[in-house]
């Protein structure tokens, strides 16, 4: 479906692709790195974690999560989500776990500034397990946007 997008439509379907694929790395890196960060609490090695959590942040989850929004949105409006076009109920779905996962990553990075002031207070096990939540939506995300079940 071209649009108003017209001949852009798939570069701008591909950009945003490329960038959810940056975006889900960073969410698959960091709650790794909130686990070994955590279990260094009070070691020197506690600095090098938080430097690295910054630097995810700063180089690709804050800049992906963005465009990821951006070029979301306008491939959303060209498909006619804000006019009520008809046959988007897949749309929806996908866009409310998007808006979930916007939310898990929001908490990661408060996370990461809490662990960064030395307060680590999930269990390990449980972080670990928190850590899955992106690999879970992406599966449903996926689902929706190729089969498009309803």
């Amino acid at each position: 479906m071209a649009g108003f997008l017209g001949g852009a439509y798939l570069w701008v379907k591909a950009f945003h692709i490329i960038f959810v694929i940056f975006w889900m790395a960073g969410l698959f890196l960091l709650p790794r790195y909130l686990v070994h960060h955590q279990e260094a609490l009070g070691t020197p090695e506690a600095a090098a974690w938080e430097k690295r959590e910054a630097l995810l942040r700063r180089m690709i989850l804050t800049p992906s999560i963005g465009i990821v929004w951006l070029l979301g949105l306008v491939l959303a409006a060209n498909l006619g989500l804000f006019e009520g076009g008809a046959g988007l109920g897949w749309l929806h779905a996908k866009l409310l776990i998007v808006f979930l996962l916007s939310g898990y990553h929001g908490w990661a990075v408060g996370y990461s500034k809490k662990l960064a002031k030395g307060q680590g207070a999930i269990a390990p096990r449980t972080l670990r397990l928190v850590g899955e939540v992106p690999a879970l939506a992406v599966i449903l995300i996926v689902i929706l946007a190729v089969v498009k079940p309803f």
